[in-house]
């Protein structure tokens, strides 16, 4: 299902935003003209016990796996490589949404990102943005709220 679909489907706010191609939060934000502590990194990741797992952070952060992993109550978290994140999320790194993927996965959001009504995130390609509401994100994700970036 299209990321379109799955917004009318859910009855949710949204709104997308072009802008040229990018791989990296920052050269979005920039591009985009939106402040990077609301552009979301979305990671895909995988525990030790092989679930697959989204964090979602701002933009202007690194993510804490050991913080994550206790939130979860597992040993170990690691993000998934790069060349294997589309194959679970259904979208290109640089793109991958906070909602509407492929595979089912557990999501843990920052804290921070609270803070913000909305929060942009990949449109689903490296060359387009979405805005969410945050309410919604958390919502559709099931997400458990923690601190998880430094």
């Amino acid at each position: 299902m299209d990321l379109e679909t799955y917004f009318e489907k859910n009855k949710i706010w949204h709104r997308f935003i072009e802008k040229s191609e990018t791989v990296h939060t920052a050269d979005a934000a920039k591009v985009a003209g939106v402040p990077l502590q609301k552009l979301t990194k979305n990671l895909v990741s995988v525990t030790d016990g092989g679930e697959y797992v989204l964090l979602i952070i701002a933009g202007d952060k690194k993510v804490n796996l050991k913080t994550a992993a206790k939130l979860l109550n597992v040993k170990k978290i690691s993000l998934v490589p790069f060349e294997k994140a589309e194959s679970i999320s259904g979208c290109p790194p640089g793109g991958t949404p906070s909602v509407g993927h492929k595979t089912k996965m557990r999501a843990i959001i920052d804290k921070q990102l609270l803070e913000n009504d909305t929060i942009f995130c990949g449109g689903g390609s490296r060359d387009r943005l979405l805005e969410l509401k945050t309410k919604d994100v958390i919502k559709l994700n099931e997400a458990i709220i923690g601190v998880i970036s430094e």
